[in-house]
């Protein structure tokens, strides 16, 4: 039996870009900054994960999110590869998406997003 899920609460290190397939499906892609254990010395262990989130999602996302949101996501390993423009083949792994979770109160997210703007 194989179980590949995905649960992380982080924030967005960046704002979310909101994109359209050529057949109109909305994907967003964001990084995620998730703290890991402090090592011996005190130090920070951040993670920097990449995600992916489709339709109804990604679009709630895009509109509900910026750069240093704190969002839970659950979701699914997957990896892909690509050719980049100068014809290296890339392997990226992504968390796809089934749901995110924006953990601030409406409050602190207008007052973050009126700071940001």
């Amino acid at each position: 039996m194989a179980v590949n899920r995905v649960v992380l609460v982080g924030r967005l290190t960046r704002d979310p870009e909101l994109r359209k397939t050529t057949s109109d499906s909305s994907v967003v892609s964001f990084t995620l900054a998730v703290d890991g254990i402090p090592s011996r010395d005190g130090k920070a262990n951040v993670s920097f994960i990449s995600c992916v989130a489709w339709r109804n999602t990604a679009e709630n996302v895009a509109k509900f999110t910026h750069k240093g949101s704190l969002v839970a996501v659950d979701g699914r390993l997957q990896q892909r590869t690509y050719m980049s423009k100068d014809n290296r083949k890339v392997s990226v792994v992504e968390v796809v998406c089934d749901t995110v979770q924006f953990l601030e109160s409406k409050q602190v997210y207008l007052t973050k997003r009126k700071d940001h703007t």
